[in-house]
């Protein structure tokens, strides 16, 4: 089961989080951790991380292996809801496409919308945004 959809404690509000990204493999890296030091002070425990890390790296590694440059990546918390958007320079919008199971790779927008309650795109000024949203529920 995947943690998203588990019963979780509320967090506390957390402060908006805006993160610039280098344009290099290390942004994946640098995402997940500031993503989930933000997480862990807001109060989510632990157990609660896991779909929203992995949805960090997924749309962070897409930035940067298709969309040309990443810029920034932003977290929200609002209505019981955390919202994961990922900014990058490209102009190709994103394809949800099925993996063949002999492939080792694209399945990561597959895995963020198995992940999260939403997702989607948008172009914005320079680029495109990639977006997910979590419930995050109340005990």
């Amino acid at each position: 089961m995947t943690t998203s959809r588990m019963p979780q404690r509320t967090a506390v509000q957390a402060a908006p989080l805006m993160v610039p990204l280098p344009d290099d493999v290390t942004a994946p890296a640098r995402a997940r951790h500031e993503v989930r030091s933000a997480l862990l002070a807001a109060g989510l425990c632990e157990a609660q991380l896991d779909d929203v890390l992995l949805a960090t790296s997924e749309l962070v590694t897409n930035a940067f292996e298709h969309g040309e440059h990443p810029w920034r990546l932003e977290l929200a918390y609002a209505d019981a809801r955390l919202t994961l958007r990922v900014y990058d320079a490209g102009r190709l919008l994103p394809e949800l496409r099925a993996p063949s199971p002999a492939q080792a790779r694209s399945r990561g927008l597959v895995l963020v919308q198995a992940l999260s309650e939403d997702w989607g795109f948008e172009r914005c000024p320079g680029g495109k945004v990639v977006w997910a949203v979590f419930r995050i529920l109340g005990a």
